[in-house]
């Protein structure tokens, strides 16, 4: 039913309540026309809407589980920054309560169980109850403080600061040269995403603490060139205290230079307050390890684990030792998933965990063993379902979890999810009212068959009031990682409900290489960038335009890093399907690219290895986009990040350079501050300006 025939509903609907007298009626009436209102003034989303919604993050809960809180990050156009306060609301309902309103951001870092807020700001440590007492400073660190960690018996502290190792700068080697700047260097891990290594490490440092006194710390990583937490997402989630507070582990991948270019072995370490010393709990885990959660009664340690060195999208699995025993189990090694998240349930008996799966995100439970040498395997309960992702798992609470969700069409809100009902009820509802002023853009799944007979999943997002008996230009939407799911999670970028606000039909195809479709489907990209993944795009779009409402003369492709790939891989090979390009730190000429990207772990396997060992030149030629530019013809606009390492700012320039000669509109959108993303708001805005204004030109 389009937007006209749903007024003329309303609006007999109110002719007939205005015909009673009776009050109840009246009131019927008051509310019609309040609705009838309210969906007259909708409007369409617009990038500007988009920057003015409140960024909601969940902080914690109190001891009892009955409040959370949360933080808001609200953004600036005219000082171009956000500010970040903290909320306080009950987990079973209420209104949201200003907890924090100083200039600049606080996140917390504990809830004690008298109720104190621990928290961040300004690098400080702060205390505030939360009855609602004036706010204590309790440190006062020159430098300040980071990824913070109290034990648990509040006696000793953790916290990472940057030590210079080694003098990759000029001014460290040469003190005489204050005025230089120059980087020299001797071995690979020379930068990284977006900095250069100028021989400073993020270490972890252990001291004592009392009433907010430091006392002299202990740095775990003394003179050693590596990072904890690691670089360079990494934050105080790789640092936890055992519950007696007598050790504490951290998460390092101890390697340099080319080793650590080419390796992701990070292991958990445990430091041991008393003897000092310091033992490997991972070692011979060769993939990532990391995310250590002990239980609350401290009798057993999970934490997150791949299996394979060098494949940064492995099957990520959860383990749990016996802290006593020994024992060790891989609670998920038999189920056909990865995991990206994991929580301990209360009493120890259970973990509650977040999975993709099936185009969403949604949450998972599994059984502890109380024996871990059980050699039956544990079972795995899917627990919510909708068209909804269960982003992440706060805690839990009387009657269920609280936890975070988004959709396609709403940024991040807080829920209870009831345990008995398998029902999300919201929390916050921070955007709710900005929300109801848009139209609403209707979002389907839809099953394709595949160029080799699998079924493929896309979602479809329509414009509002749309109608089937017109036509829409229409884009593809390429998905980067390349093995990251297109599931309902929410971007400020990359947001088809504001493309969709703008007239477009989106289709985002599940192609191979997206988790949630079982292993072999995740793992099926590597090597083979340009191969089926590719025809499961072409296979996707065909499909679509059967439809009558799309307008086959006016499709584009869209995406970013490996959807900018993507589309630079489908400028070559779409045979006319497609009258526009647009992309996005994509990677043009693998060759260039396998020299100058930092993770060589992952070009190595997913790529096969470099360009100069022949076993690859199916990867460097057949699957290399700069290979087949004798087909280019089609307009292209291209962004690129001048700070961005991962796919280096060559790769736009070779592409951009290549259009322009060949005589092809294109379009060069150069960001020399941004990285991989686009951060800042008002170049954000620019993207975004550029991005919709070059659909206008050639779609």
């Amino acid at each position: 039913m389009n937007r006209v025939s749903i007024l003329t509903v309303l609006l007999l609907m109110g002719a007939s309540a205005m015909g009673q007298r009776a009050p109840e009626k009246n009131i019927e009436k008051s509310v019609l026309t309040s609705k009838i209102n309210n969906y007259l003034n909708k409007r369409v989303m617009s990038s500007e809407d988009l920057w003015k919604l409140g960024r909601v993050s969940a902080e914690g809960l109190s001891a009892d589980g009955s409040i959370l809180i949360y933080g808001v990050s609200n953004y600036s156009f005219e000082e171009n920054k956000s500010e970040k306060n903290l909320y306080t609301i009950p987990t079973q309902g209420g209104i949201g309560k200003e907890f924090t309103n100083e200039s600049g951001g606080e996140s917390v870092v504990e809830i004690t169980s008298d109720n104190d807020v621990i928290y961040l700001y300004k690098g400080q440590i702060w205390k505030k109850n939360l009855s609602g007492t004036s706010p204590v400073q309790l440190t006062d660190v020159e430098g300040g403080l980071s990824n913070v960690k109290l034990s648990p018996d509040k006696k000793h502290i953790i916290y990472s600061k940057q030590v210079l190792i080694n003098k990759n700068h000029s001014k460290d080697k040469y003190v005489d040269l204050t005025k230089s700047n120059v980087y020299i260097y001797d071995n690979l891990d020379y930068r990284h995403w977006d900095s250069e290594n100028d021989g400073r490490f993020n270490h972890p440092f252990v001291a004592s603490y009392e009433n907010g006194k430091i006392g002299e710390a202990i740095d775990l990583l003394e003179g050693q060139p590596f990072y904890s937490p690691t670089a360079p997402f990494g934050g105080s989630e790789d640092f936890t205290w055992a519950p007696d507070s007598k050790s504490v582990l951290y998460v390092c991948k101890k390697k340099y230079g080319n080793d650590y270019a080419t390796s992701t072995n990070t292991d958990i370490y445990q430091y041991n307050l008393q003897t000092k010393v310091t033992s490997n709990l991972t070692d011979g885990m060769l993939g990532y390890d990391n995310h250590p959660i002990y239980n609350t009664a401290g009798n057993r340690l999970a934490w997150m684990s791949m299996k394979t060195d060098g494949y940064e999208a492995d099957k990520n699995d959860i383990i749990v030792v016996d802290a006593v025993s020994g024992a060790k189990l891989n609670l998920t090694g038999h189920w056909d998933e990865t995991v990206n998240s994991f929580t301990w349930s209360k009493d120890g008996k259970r973990i509650y965990f977040v999975a993709p799966t099936k185009g969403t995100v949604q949450l998972f439970v599994v059984d502890v063993p109380t024996n871990l040498n059980i050699r039956s395997l544990p079972v795995i309960q899917q627990l919510s379902n909708g068209q909804f992702d269960v982003s992440g798992i706060v805690g839990e609470t009387k009657g269920g979890l609280v936890v975070t969700s988004t959709k396609m069409t709403q940024a991040t809100e807080i829920y209870l999810f009831n345990l008995k009902t398998k029902l999300l009820s919201p929390i916050t509802t921070v955007n709710d009212a900005k929300y109801a002023q848009f139209e609403e853009t209707k979002v389907e799944g839809r099953f394709t068959k595949a160029s080799d007979g699998e079924d493929l999943f896309s979602w479809v997002i329509y414009p509002p009031d749309f109608d089937p008996k017109k036509k829409y230009p229409t884009l593809l939407f390429c998905q980067g990682g390349p093995q990251s799911a297109t599931t309902q999670g929410y971007s400020f970028r990359w947001n088809f409900q504001l493309m969709a606000s703008q007239g477009y039909i989106v289709i985002l195809p599940n192609r191979r290489g997206m988790p949630g479709w079982g292993t072999k489907w995740n793992k099926d990209i590597s090597k083979d960038w340009g191969g089926q993944p590719i025809r499961d795009y072409l296979s996707a779009i065909d499909d679509l335009k059967k439809e009558s409402y799309v307008d086959n003369d006016r499709i584009g492709a869209i995406g970013a890093s490996y959807g900018g790939y993507s589309v630079f891989m489908l400028a070559g090979v779409h045979d006319g399907r497609f009258k526009s390009f647009i992309s996005h730190c994509g990677l043009f000429n693998m060759e260039s690219w396998y020299g100058t990207t930092e993770e060589l772990f992952f070009a190595n396997y997913d790529l096969g290895g470099p360009y100069w060992d022949k076993t690859n030149n199916k990867t460097f030629q057949d699957f290399n986009p700069i290979k087949h530019i004798d087909k280019w013809n089609t307009p292209i606009l291209i962004f690129q990040g001048g700070k961005d390492y991962r796919v280096p700012v060559g790769q736009g320039q070779e592409a951009f350079q290549v259009a322009q000669l060949k005589g092809i509109k294109s379009r060069f959108v150069y960001l020399p501050e941004e990285n991989h993303w686009v951060l800042s708001g008002h170049n954000a805005q620019v993207w975004q300006r550029e991005f919709f204004g070059w659909l206008k030109e050639t779609l």
